[in-house]
């Protein structure tokens, strides 16, 4: 189950998840992905909610997990399902059309200050979501205002600032990379504490390790987003070991690897009590952001 639409990270992560099975033959079973992104994720997190003790469901998460229940006020939370892994965390970007003269995020910054409020529009994923707190977050550090537009996917958002239908997006590097790649769309800076590791080249010039990080470039925010796994309520640990057994087979392939390389992803791993008391601390994390951002749902 993907709680999201085509073409964003998680929707990439579960097909690729798909195709790695077939090829190496890890399950007897076809694993297939299913989407609902119908209430920002919430009809694909209500469905496992009451697929109770159901062994043949797993749901792969973003950061709707937190954000869907608290800005919406959907009978859902993330201790309604059986947590299984963290598979990786994503990183994200904020990112410009290489035909802008914009070269730094202080340089595109001072651009949308002198423009006025509402002039730039910011692409995202979703309203009051992860994309929507991060534009909060960097028009709050710099003094500017966005005209934010949501979108259904992250495909989709990559596409609006290729089209120059919008002027930025804070994208997850596997969304907007084909299109780096191809030269359409310029990174300014990753929201991650520190640089990303990769050095590889990207483009002829660029590896996702020379891209500065928003607190080098003067906007104090960083943020990483959980891709990992629950199972519905009430399912044996049996089965949840057999999961955790799948993915730590699934992350020793070379096409999860790679992956994990194109997509610049933080490849940390977690189960258990350490599984579970990440997702408690990043979901206070969420609360805490967004009613500094004022999405909370109305009581």
């Amino acid at each position: 189950m993907i709680p999201a639409g085509t073409g964003g990270g998680a929707d990439q992560m579960a097909r690729l998840t798909q195709g790695i099975v077939a090829k190496h033959k890890l399950m007897k079973q076809s694993l297939i992905p299913i989407n609902k992104s119908g209430g920002a994720g919430a009809e694909g997190f209500l469905e496992v909610k009451g697929a109770k003790g159901d062994p043949h469901k797993i749901i792969i998460t973003l950061s709707n997990l937190f954000t869907t229940p608290l800005a919406t006020g959907v009978p859902f939370n993330w201790k309604d399902l059986t947590p299984v892994a963290m598979l990786a965390l994503d990183n994200f970007v904020l990112w410009v059309h290489t035909e802008t003269p914009y070269k730094s995020p202080k340089e595109y910054l001072d651009a949308v200050k002198k423009a006025g409020p509402g002039k730039f529009k910011m692409a995202g994923t979703g309203a009051k979501q992860e994309d929507q707190i991060i534009t909060v977050a960097i028009e709050k550090a710099a003094g500017v205002k966005f005209t934010y537009v949501p979108f259904k996917g992250g495909g989709a958002v990559a596409l609006q600032l290729v089209g120059k239908h919008v002027d930025s997006t804070v994208n997850n590097p596997i969304e907007a990379v084909a299109h780096w790649r191809a030269g359409k769309l310029r990174p300014l800076c990753v929201f991650e504490n520190a640089r990303m590791p990769y050095k590889n080249k990207v483009t002829e010039t660029m590896s996702w390790n020379d891209i500065p990080t928003c607190k080098e470039a003067g906007i104090p925010m960083d943020y990483l987003m959980l891709r990992g796994i629950f199972m519905p309520p009430g399912v044996s640990k049996d089965v949840v070991d057999f999961y955790i057994g799948f993915f730590r087979k699934v992350r020793e392939t070379p096409e999860w690897k790679r992956f994990m390389q194109d997509g610049a992803f933080n490849p940390s791993f977690m189960t258990g009590k350490e599984y579970v008391d990440w997702v408690a601390k990043a979901e206070n994390r969420h609360r805490d952001l967004m009613t500094e951002a004022g999405f909370l749902a109305k009581k």
